[in-house]
């Protein structure tokens, strides 16, 4: 399938990704991954900044990358208006211009579903960060259920047209083990919606020891 680019992916799909991400559903899980971030954090992806009211008084320092302009200036605004000291970087996860071992805390929400090479981004990550740091996520992706996994394969190449990148069916715990990473707490389940679009994964994770 084709997908939209010009007037739509530049002008209206910021619109949209913004309004889905301040989806009251969400609120919970941005608030929980958030709050437990601290010291220096890197936000992967922060899209329009609907994590911003949630950074507690422990995160010291906040970076955050984000590669389409039309949501970083909305970040910048928004970040101004709540005198939040943040660094903003036009980047892609893939290739995050930033030095090894730099962060505390890395947090991911409903972010790893449209980066194109989400392993490397992953590895990325794992490279910026500490080696007692620790990565913090909210992902949608792929249910276990067989039904559902179905209808989101079915969907998932208009998704990603219409949606900005987005892939339904990404299993998030394979690929973020795969990445070097142990996962030391993870919650799923589904969150209110359609199945195919509201499968989460909640958890933090750290740096493997083999790694």
């Amino acid at each position: 399938m084709e997908c939209p680019v010009g007037f739509y992916r530049n002008r209206v799909l910021p619109w949209i990704i913004d309004a889905s991400m301040r989806n009251r559903e969400l609120r919970p899980y941005r608030e929980r991954v958030i709050s437990s971030a601290e010291g220096t954090v890197l936000e992967i992806g922060i899209g329009a900044g609907a994590n911003i009211p949630f950074y507690g008084p422990k995160a010291t320092t906040l970076v955050a990358i984000e590669p389409a302009a039309p949501l970083m200036e909305m970040t910048r605004e928004f970040a101004t208006r709540r005198q939040l000291p943040l660094e903003l970087i036009a980047a892609s996860a893939e290739s995050i211009p930033l030095p090894d071992h730099q962060f505390d805390t890395v947090v991911t929400t409903f972010t790893l579903c449209s980066i194109p090479d989400v392993s490397r981004a992953l590895k990325e990550i794992r490279r910026v960060m500490k080696p007692n740091g620790r990565l913090l996520f909210a992902e949608h992706g792929l249910s276990p259920d067989a039904s559902v996994r179905k209808w989101q394969d079915r969907l998932t190449p208009t998704w990603r047209c219409i949606g900005g990148g987005c892939h339904l069916n990404r299993p998030i715990r394979e690929l973020i083990q795969g990445a070097g990473f142990r996962i030391e707490h993870l919650h799923t389940g589904y969150m209110k919606g359609p199945r195919p679009l509201t499968y989460i994964y909640e958890g933090r994770a750290a740096v493997a020891a083999s790694t």
